[in-house]
């Protein structure tokens, strides 16, 4: 695998055709592609041999782990350029209909939130990518957010100040701080990184971000976006008493005049606290 990791990191580089925001992302799918082929018995493939079945096999396990069809799109389009590279293109169909992979759904009434349970976090070796699952949990920061937080700087008592260069878009933003599980969370993110982020000091983002990876798919945890889903569902019934629609609540038809007023005021809440600047996002989070 480590052989597959450098010849696409060395592929990557030869043909650098974008920002360095779209490369850093092409890397890190291509990583993550090259550990699910190890995991799925392919242990001596280089990237001139890719061939239709490790496309199928892939394909197979996306499926299999409920990955939403722009995920796998994505992942396809990076399998794609690889293939292009290593003169392999026509081992992969050009047309994603080819697979059956279903078209983009944004809004469902289908919960994608993701709980992460103390037994997970004990098969987590590395301590900066436990907190950092932890901070996704409890405040429902993206994974990138996770890595790049300086806790002690971010703490302002009654919320977290994120900067902008840790943040999608370089925004800053706050998200409140509520709760006692949260004070615990921050505070032992506190104690771990000291006046640092959560990425230690001896490595670059790309490096612990390739490490979280690895950790969390070594412990069997996927879909970690998820858990900005299941913060979201918390905050929702935190500020409207209710479940919402994609937790088992009533969905907007059913509420009245001034259940729709309550139910809009906590989504662009919701959508701050998320780093969206747009009502209409949340319903990816919480249905309709």
């Amino acid at each position: 695998m480590k052989a597959l990791n450098h010849e696409l990191k060395q592929i990557c580089q030869r043909n650098r055709d974008g920002s360095f925001a779209k490369q850093s992302a092409r890397e890190r799918i291509l990583t993550q592609v090259a550990s699910q082929l190890h995991q799925l018995g392919f242990k001596h493939l280089s990237a001139s041999s890719l061939k239709p079945k490790h496309v199928d096999a892939l394909l197979r396990q996306w499926k299999t782990k409920g990955l939403a069809s722009g995920t796998i799109k994505n992942r396809m389009c990076e399998l794609r350029w690889w293939a292009e590279k290593v003169g392999r293109r026509n081992v992969i169909a050009r047309s994603n209909d080819h697979y059956d992979i279903s078209k983009r759904v944004f809004v469902t009434n289908i919960s994608k939130a993701r709980d992460l349970e103390a037994g997970e976090l004990e098969r987590v070796a590395d301590p900066y990518t436990r907190m950092s699952l932890r901070l996704q949990a409890e405040f429902g920061l993206r994974r990138e957010e996770s890595l790049k937080i300086r806790p002690a700087q971010a703490d302002q008592g009654d919320h977290l100040l994120l900067q902008a260069s840790w943040t999608k878009g370089g925004r800053e933003r706050q998200v409140p701080l509520r709760t006692t599980a949260q004070r615990v969370v921050i505070d032992d993110a506190k104690h771990l990184a000291g006046a640092g982020s959560l990425i230690p000091a001896h490595k670059t983002y790309i490096e612990q971000l390739r490490r979280f990876e690895y950790q969390c798919g070594k412990a069997g945890i996927d879909h970690v976006h998820g858990h900005r889903h299941a913060y979201a569902q918390r905050r929702y019934l935190a500020l409207t008493g209710q479940p919402c629609p994609a937790a088992g609540g009533r969905s907007s038809k059913q509420l009245t005049l001034e259940e729709k007023k309550l139910d809009r005021e906590a989504r662009l809440m919701i959508s701050q606290d998320l780093g969206h600047e747009r009502e209409q996002i949340t319903a990816v989070y919480l249905g309709r």
